[in-house]
């Protein structure tokens, strides 16, 4: 699947929950939300908004 980055959510250093939003991606119209399966902090922001992205690349690294 191939996806524009929407929206980031999330900046480095950031608490999350398990099932909180960290970007929400675009395809074929749709607003894809991608969630943290786990709670954590962010570590890393591997995107920019506008950016194209394939499944199984890293948006967002959690530690």
């Amino acid at each position: 699947m191939v996806a524009s980055v929407f929206k980031v959510l999330v900046v480095a250093g950031a608490p999350v929950v398990a099932g909180e939003a960290l970007v929400i991606l675009e395809s074929m119209k749709m607003e894809i939300p991608v969630l943290a399966d786990a709670a954590g902090t962010v570590t890393e922001v591997c995107v920019t908004e506008g950016d194209v992205v394939h499944e199984g690349d890293v948006l967002v690294v959690l530690d």
